[in-house]
C-alpha cells in the first residue's frame, strides 16, 4: 500500500483528536475523545497528562481503524496542540512531576506581578512579542518547580525535561528519543527571542527556568522522531508540528502578507500574517511566529481572546441552559432584539487587547424579562465583540482588513457567523474544511513528507463554503459595541 495519507493530531483544551487525511487533503476518518478539566481552585486550570497520553493513541488507532488503514499507508504524522499549557516529566521514566497546568491558568498573576514591578515587562516585549502574562509558559514551570519537592535540584541536575503539549506526546511517541519543540510553540514560552530565534538565557535566568529542562526547538515541517513501532504496528515518521493557532493559519492558507484567520474554539484567536516583518503592536497585540520553514520565519499579529466557546460550555454545565451545545442558535434565535444585555465571559481574566488579568465575568443588563433566551444572545454576541476589539487594535496597526476567514467548532453555525460579519463590519469566510487546526497539522506533515510539493500548493487547496457580508448599518453595529465597551469597563472596574 502507498503511503499517501496523513494523521494529524490534534490535542485541544477540551478534547483529543486525530484525523486521517488523504493526499488532495481531505478529511478521510475522524476520531476523538472529550478531555477532562481539573479546577484545584479558582482561576487554577489543570490536565492529567497521563489521560492526554493515552487518548492520544486511542483516537489514532481508531481513526487508523475507520479509514481502512494501517502504518503502510501513513506518510507521516503531524501535531497540533494547545499552546502554553505545560508539562515536567522525569528524564528517566517520562512521568509527569505534577499535572499539566493549562494556558487558561492564572496561579502566576502574582510571579507577572512582580516581574512587572521590577520593570522587566519591556524586554520581554522586545525579545519574545509578547506580554509579561500567566497565559504564557514559562511561569507555570517556574510554579511547578517551587511547588514540587525536589524539582528545582532535579531540573538544575537534567534529571527533569519540560515542553509544551508537542513536545510531551512527542516524547511519549518516540519512547524518549525525541526532546523537541517547534518555533511557533517555543514562541509562546516568555523565554524564546523570536529575532534570534534561540532560548533566551537572560529572560530564562530572570524567570527561573533552567535551560537544561528546555527542548531543542526546529522547524514546523522537520523530521522530529519516529514512533515506537508498538503503538501503531511500524514506526511512523513525526514531520509536523505547530501551535493549533499557527496550524489554523497553515490550515486557511493565510500564507501571503494581510491574511487574517480567526479560529472560534474553547477561545478565539485571531492571526495577521505580517510575513518576514515582525510588527510591533501599539495596541496591545503580540508579535508571534506564524510558521518556520527551512530556518526562514514568518510573522503575525495574534490577538487572544481566552473565553469564546467556554462560554457555550458554562451555559450549558454550570447554567444547565442547554443540554447540547449545539442546542444555543435555537435558543439565542428566540431573544428579544432589543434587550440590551451584555456578557462579558471573564472567566479567567481578560485578554487582548485589555489583559487583565483580575478581571471576572459578569452579565449586565438585566432586567424582569430577561430570560434563558437573552443570555444565550449575549453569549454569542460576546464572541462577535470580544473578535472587533481584535480587529480594530490590528486596524489601528495599520492593517487594512477586508474579510476573515474563520474556523473551529463554533463556526457551523449560520446565525453567529452572519451576526459576526454584521458585529465586525467585515466578510467573514467559512472554508469547507473547517477544521483547519489539524488540517495545517497534516499540511506540514505532508508538505516534509513530499506530498505537497509547496506551501503556494497548499494555498490551492483552499476552498470557501460560504461568505457573510455584513447586512447591519453602522450605526446600528457601533451603538450595540459602545454598549459592549461599557460593559467591559465595568467589569475592569
Amino acid at each position: 500500500m502507498a503511503a499517501r495519507h496523513i494523521l494529524a493530531i490534534d490535542q485541544g483544551t477540551t478534547s483529543t483528536r486525530a484525523i486521517v487525511f488523504d493526499e488532495s487533503a481531505r478529511p478521510v476518518a475522524t476520531a476523538q475523545e472529550e478531555l477532562r478539566q481539573i479546577y484545584p481552585a479558582p482561576g487554577w486550570v489543570e490536565h492529567d497528562p497521563e489521560e492526554i497520553w493515552r487518548a492520544t493513541v486511542t483516537v489514532c488507532r481508531d481513526a487508523l481503524a475507520k479509514a481502512k488503514l494501517d502504518a503502510a499507508g501513513i506518510a507521516g504524522i503531524g501535531i497540533t496542540n494547545q499552546r502554553e499549557t505545560v508539562v515536567v516529566w522525569e528524564r528517566a521514566t517520562g512521568k509527569p512531576i505534577h499535572n499539566a497546568i493549562v494556558w487558561q491558568d492564572r496561579r502566576t498573576a502574582d510571579i507577572c506581578a512582580r516581574l512587572r514591578e521590577a520593570e522587566l515587562e519591556p524586554e520581554i516585549v522586545e525579545r519574545t512579542g509578547l506580554l509579561l502574562d500567566p497565559y504564557f509558559s514559562a511561569t507555570k514551570i517556574a510554579w511547578i518547580l517551587d511547588s514540587v519537592a525536589g524539582a528545582r535540584d532535579a531540573a538544575e541536575a537534567g534529571k527533569l525535561a519540560v515542553g509544551t503539549i508537542e513536545s510531551f506526546l512527542l516524547w511519549r511517541l518516540t519512547g524518549g528519543k525525541a526532546h523537541r519543540s517547534d518555533a511557533t510553540n517555543a514562541s509562546r514560552t516568555m523565554v524564546y527571542n523570536i529575532r534570534h530565534q534561540r532560548w533566551d538565557l537572560d529572560l530564562l535566568r530572570a524567570l527561573g527556568v533552567p535551560f537544561a529542562l528546555l527542548p531543542e526547538v526546529v522547524d514546523n515541517a522537520f523530521a522530529f522522531g519516529t514512533t515506537t513501532p508498538d503503538l501503531f504496528g511500524a514506526a511512523l515518521p513525526i514531520l509536523g508540528m505547530a501551535g493549533d493557532q499557527q496550524a489554523a493559519t497553515v490550515g486557511q492558507a493565510c500564507l501571503e502578507p494581510g491574511m487574517i484567520k480567526s479560529t472560534y474554539g474553547t477561545g478565539c484567536f485571531a492571526l495577521l500574517n505580517t510575513g518576514a516583518t515582525m510588527v510591533r503592536s501599539k495596541n496591545r497585540l503580540l508579535t508571534t511566529i506564524a510558521y518556520r520553514i527551512d530556518d526562514k520565519a514568518t510573522y503575525a499579529l495574534e490577538g487572544s481572546i481566552f473565553v469564546a466557546g467556554a462560554a457555550v460550555q458554562w451555559l450549558r454545565d454550570g447554567l444547565k441552559l442547554i443540554a447540547k451545545s449545539s442546542e444555543i442558535e435555537a435558543l439565542a434565535a428566540g431573544a428579544r432584539p432589543d434587550s440590551g444585555v451584555y456578557m462579558v465571559p471573564a472567566f479567567v481574566g481578560l485578554g487582548a487587547p485589555y489583559w487583565d488579568a483580575d478581571a471576572r465575568g459578569a452579565l449586565l443588563g438585566l432586567t424582569r424579562d430577561t430570560g434563558p433566551a437573552e443570555i444565550a444572545r449575549a453569549t454569542l454576541d460576546s464572541v462577535c465583540y470580544q473578535t472587533r476589539d481584535l480587529i480594530e487594535a490590528m486596524k489601528a496597526d495599520g492593517a487594512a482588513v477586508g474579510s476573515i476567514r474563520v474556523d473551529g467548532g463554533m463556526v457551523v453555525n449560520d446565525a453567529l457567523m452572519q451576526r459576526l460579519a454584521d458585529t465586525v463590519g467585515v466578510a467573514v469566510e467559512r472554508p469547507k474544511v473547517t477544521e483547519t487546526t489539524a488540517l495545517g497539522a497534516a499540511f506540514l506533515a505532508g508538505f516534509r513528507a513530499g506530498l505537497f510539493p509547496s506551501l503556494e500548493s497548499i494555498g490551492e487547496s483552499w476552498a470557501l463554503d460560504r461568505a457573510f457580508a455584513p447586512g447591519e448599518d453602522s450605526t446600528s453595529r457601533d451603538r450595540r459595541y459602545t454598549g459592549w465597551r461599557a460593559a467591559v469597563q465595568r467589569v475592569r472596574s
